[in-house]
């Protein structure tokens, strides 16, 4: 029961931060796919991990997967706005 109970919580606390994301980037005024590509890896990870878990596919792949995604949210930084506080 807990493995479903956590598998819920992490895909409410998925749906809500993209929902924040996108209206923070919608009063910014941020336009463009480069300057949102960390953020969409590092939730791709997130759901990357879930599948996994949920089908059993834990292993080389998944991790192999997570890591790239890992690598590309860190190299599309660069794209990412200075915030001006």
């Amino acid at each position: 029961m807990l493995p479903v109970i956590l598998s819920i919580l992490l895909v409410i606390s998925l749906i809500f931060p993209i929902y924040i994301v996108v209206q923070k980037r919608r009063t910014a005024g941020v336009t463009g796919i480069k300057t949102a590509l960390t953020s969409i890896c590092f939730y791709l990870i997130a759901i990357t991990n879930l599948l996994a878990y949920w089908f059993n596919f834990l292993g080389l792949w998944s991790w192999s997967i997570t890591v790239m995604l890992l690598i590309l949210g860190a190299y599309f930084t660069k794209y990412m706005g200075v915030s001006e506080r």
